[in-house]
């Protein structure tokens, strides 16, 4: 079996708590802007997180909720405009310190350093909005942890194809025998195992309903020493996830 080399980490529900308080919020404020009288409840973005993208989500809203919508000029350039002023609005969250890290990401993420794994990242959300949230969480020079970041459009086919995990190895020139990923939800783990890597699943609130039969690991969270994280699925063997547990489920 491979050697463990490489950590590769989802960001929207996996680093941090980013969608209901945050992506849905970024949103309605866009939507209130443009004049829109749309406001996506609580459940109803728990509904549209089944697609993954902004500019997709929105799209799939209006084809399925609003069918008879309609804009004067280019229906996709109204969609990239909204998008691009929600993401905006995100952003400022970030900025503001509204969006934390989810607990354990940053120990784990310093075990991973200190042990001399390789990290990187593989979103579909957009770059500006990794860099800002790693700013804003662990500082600027947090941004050098990781040698790629895999986000955005940088391939057209987004989770739970396996295109931007398969991107990401190949700038890493590593086999996906050589990782593991990190992951919160159905697409997020259809996308990791289907570029051949093991994955570990830290569940939310929008996700611990989904499908990880074929996660090594499935916890509520990664956990600290004084907040113990829940085993949903595998063996631990620790009250949270260290670089370790990340070793053993590797070798499972």
């Amino acid at each position: 079996m491979a050697e463990l080399k490489a950590l590769l980490f989802d960001v929207d529900g996996t680093l941090a708590d980013t969608e209901r308080d945050g992506h849905r919020v970024a949103f309605n404020a866009a939507f209130r802007e443009a004049g829109l009288d749309w406001d996506w409840s609580v459940e109803t973005y728990g509904e549209l997180l089944t697609v993954t993208g902004g500019k997709e989500r929105i799209r799939y809203f209006l084809d399925n909720y609003l069918p008879d919508f309609s804009v004067d000029g280019e229906l996709a350039e109204f969609i990239a405009g909204l998008h691009k002023r929600k993401t905006a609005f995100y952003l400022q969250l970030l900025r503001e310190g509204e969006i934390p890290l989810r607990p354990g990401v940053e120990r784990l993420l310093n075990e991973a350093r200190e042990a001399g794994y390789t990290l990187g990242i593989a979103t579909t959300t957009t770059p500006e909005n990794v860099t800002i949230l790693l700013e804003a969480t662990l500082g600027p020079a947090s941004i050098d942890w990781f040698s790629v970041i895999a986000a955005g459009d940088i391939v057209p086919a987004k989770k739970p194809a396996p295109d931007i995990f398969t991107w990401a190895l190949e700038q890493l020139d590593l086999p996906a025998d050589a990782c593991i990923a990190f992951e919160d939800s159905g697409n997020g783990i259809k996308s990791s195992v289907g570029a051949g890597l093991k994955t570990i699943v830290t569940v939310n609130e929008y996700t611990q309903d989904h499908d990880f039969s074929d996660a090594v690991l499935v916890l509520d969270q990664m956990g600290e020493p004084d907040q113990p994280a829940a085993v949903l699925q595998g063996d631990l063997g620790d009250d949270f996830l260290t670089i370790q547990a990340v070793e053993r489920a590797f070798a499972g």
